[in-house]
């Protein structure tokens, strides 16, 4: 990457330079706002933010992606939501400064690498790059955890989704070469190897349906819903990660079909990912795969937030030899597939995919071959 001289020429040689990247979620689709488990990768697409130092308390951002320049005052204690890409910027500033963090005013200049609506978390990114880059402006360190908690905060409160914490978590603690198994409660976690013999190819559908974003939040409130009944029977019940499936087959019997299938999907899923960190502990890449394709299943029928564009997606990605697993990855509706694909084949898995997906939806696919990143840094010259 070869930002920080772009970057200088608009800032200045005193400019200082952060990344924060992206991720794929492996597998543990939705689980993360439910406190169960989940298994990010970091990805090599990032969020990069450039900063200097005012001598006032406004703070000056210009996107490139956006072509536009924004102003805010830190001072002004009517900061709002507004709808606009700026949000995840002001939101993180916001949620800082609530924080008992007094941040100095700063010149920012943003580019970003990450797919926009891609659901490999390009809100993440920003995030975490923007709240890493305030805050060393400032002179004041956190821990890591602090900060995907402080950026995931801001996503909920003041840009007004209802994440859990996975994304910005990746973005902070990813490691190059590793899985991430995140226990979304608990914040506990362990880094998985991941075989150099593989690849995580992306496949981008370049679509998004515009009901995502507010189906996300109703399965959210839907998976709510589930828990309260449950926990009439359970009284240990805090979130579907506390019930197995034979509890909600004795349990959940009343519940109206769709809740039902909503915490099937959930309770399923997380037993899912502690079956996957065990496969990829032992090298079992078959029996990954296999935890992949089933997950995408219950994210289909179950927790219906894929669409017929991904599902075509997966079936394409079945056909290809060496191929060991696929599923959507992020909320769904479009956006994106994760395939584990042996190295020697991913040549080949892109033109199946890329000719077959284009013969029926007249889409041609962006195609991301990746492998797992480092988590947010400062780029030292």
């Amino acid at each position: 990457m070869t930002a920080k001289p772009a970057f200088q020429n608009q800032l200045g040689p005193d400019a200082r330079l952060f990344r924060a990247p992206g991720r794929a979620n492996l597998i543990g689709e939705h689980t993360d706002y439910n406190n169960g488990f989940v298994m990010p990768a970091a990805i090599c697409f990032s969020t990069w933010v450039a900063i200097t130092t005012r001598g006032d308390r406004k703070v000056s951002v210009f996107s490139e992606n956006f072509s536009e320049q924004i102003e805010f005052d830190l001072n002004d204690p009517s900061l709002h939501r507004t709808g606009h890409w700026s949000d995840y910027v002001k939101g993180v500033a916001v949620t800082l400064e609530q924080s008992g963090h007094r941040l100095r005013g700063a010149r920012m200049h943003i580019r970003g690498e990450v797919p926009i609506g891609s659901g490999l978390s390009s809100s993440a990114a920003i995030e975490v790059a923007t709240g890493f880059a305030l805050l060393a402006n400032t002179g004041i360190s956190i821990g890591r955890v602090e900060l995907a908690q402080l950026c995931q905060r801001a996503e909920n409160e003041f840009v007004g989704t209802r994440s859990g914490i996975m994304d910005q978590f990746i973005s902070c603690c990813g490691q190059k070469g590793k899985a991430l198994l995140l226990d979304c409660r608990s914040l506990e976690y362990r880094l998985l190897p991941l075989s150099e013999a593989v690849r995580l190819v992306i496949c981008n559908t370049m679509v998004k349906h515009e009901l995502a974003s507010g189906e996300y939040n109703t399965r959210r409130a839907e998976c709510e819903a589930g828990v309260r009944h449950l926990s009439k029977s359970l009284p240990g019940v805090r979130a579907l990660r506390d019930v197995s499936l034979a509890e909600l087959e004795l349990h959940g019997r009343d519940l109206p079909d769709v809740i039902y299938r909503r915490c099937r999907h959930v309770i399923s899923e997380n037993a899912r990912v502690i079956d996957a960190a065990s496969a990829l502990e032992q090298d079992d890449l078959e029996d990954f795969g296999q935890l992949m394709y089933e997950s995408h299943g219950s994210l289909r029928d179950d927790y219906e937030v894929s669409c017929a564009e991904l599902d075509m997606m997966v079936e394409l990605a079945r056909q290809v030899e060496g191929v060991y697993g696929a599923r959507m990855t992020g909320g769904g509706f479009g956006g994106c597939t994760i395939n584990l694909v042996r190295a020697e084949t991913v040549e080949e898995f892109k033109r199946v995919v890329t000719r077959g997906y284009e013969d029926v939806t007249g889409l041609e696919p962006e195609i991301y071959v990746c492998h797992a990143a480092q988590g947010a840094e400062e780029i030292k010259s």
